[in-house]
């Protein structure tokens, strides 16, 4: 999820557990250093731009290194403000904060590796977009509630931590159960995967999009105008193209960390890879030129890209609902 909605949950977090036991300015503050620190990992170069996406959401994300490093921040903040006797509290605390941090951002679509070291997998569940309001704005009320009338803290927090949670519960029901709606009429026989995710801000409009050997349809369906059916849109691809650079180091890495959601292109000599998870209607987050041969490091390819454009084709398709 983005800085603010993690800076918020970790607050909340921390709030809750450690109670009027200390000043609410000093665990808000504590608790959205904490719920940002594994970010933190987008300072260091991985080398190259394929690179720097599959290492975002790593090692600082794995629950074992988060759970060895809670201690030493605990104890570090219970020094500086003289609390030896509330270590174990902080420790509790800032032991939520970061491990609530990666299992956040499970519930989206990018791929969080938090079985490091022991596994390489990237989870994502990919229920809720990487920025949406409804799940940020209930924490964001309660720690402004939390901070102007301190004798509430606990039970804000306890309510803002409750509604996003709900919202999350919320989310992954609406996935499933769309889920469940696609595999019923999917628009091909020789469907290898599908994959169903929110639009930008909201879990109103979802796209889906079915991979098959030929190539991809995109589709999008409005929960407000449930009952109509997915129209969908057709992009071919050269599967031989996949076959031959399956074990170029760069497509490889893209295929694992998409989990096969991914197209690839030859255009001028180079090859174009993208991953088809993160974006809609051909303009996509993550996009490549890589060498056949794997002679120089991979490129990430300039996205033009419109916030506005796209809420206002968001705002049209909900509004478009019977």
């Amino acid at each position: 999820m983005d800085s603010l909605s993690q800076m918020c949950l970790g607050a909340g977090v921390a709030t809750l557990v450690m109670g009027r036991k200390v000043p609410v300015k000093q665990t808000v503050l504590w608790g959205a250093v904490a719920g940002t620190l594994p970010d933190l990992d987008v300072l260091f170069d991985a080398g190259d731009a394929i690179g720097n996406m599959v290492g975002h959401r790593a090692h600082s994300h794995a629950l074992f290194y988060l759970a060895l490093f809670s201690p030493l921040l605990a104890w570090f903040i219970s020094a500086v403000h003289r609390q030896s006797a509330l270590f174990i509290r902080w420790w509790l605390a800032i032991g939520l904060v970061l491990i609530t941090h990666p299992l956040l951002d499970v519930m989206t679509i990018y791929g969080t590796r938090l079985g490091l070291p022991f596994t390489d997998t990237p989870f994502g569940v990919g229920s809720i977009f990487i920025i949406d309001p409804l799940y940020t704005l209930p924490l964001l009320f309660a720690l402004i509630l939390a901070l102007f009338r301190p004798q509430w803290s606990t039970r804000a927090a306890a309510c803002g931590l409750g509604l996003s949670s709900l919202y999350l519960i919320w989310s992954v029901s609406s996935q499933q159960w769309l889920n469940s709606l696609v595999n019923t009429a999917l628009p091909a026989p020789a469907t290898e995967a599908v994959l169903v995710t929110p639009t930008p801000f909201n879990t109103l409009l979802w796209r889906v999009l079915v991979m098959t050997e030929q190539g991809y349809y995109e589709g999008f369906y409005n929960i407000l105008n449930h009952g109509t059916a997915i129209e969908y849109q057709f992009f071919p691809q050269d599967d031989s193209l996949k076959q031959q650079y399956a074990d170029h180091p760069d497509v490889a890495r893209i295929a694992a960390f998409s989990h096969g959601f991914y197209s690839l292109d030859l255009q001028n000599d180079k090859l174009v890879l993208t991953d088809l998870r993160m974006g809609l209607r051909q303009n996509y987050a993550f996009s490549f030129l890589v060498t056949p041969d794997a002679s120089s490091a991979a490129t990430a390819r300039p996205r033009n890209y419109d916030m506005g454009t796209t809420v206002r084709w968001i705002q049209q398709q909900l509004v478009a609902a019977d």
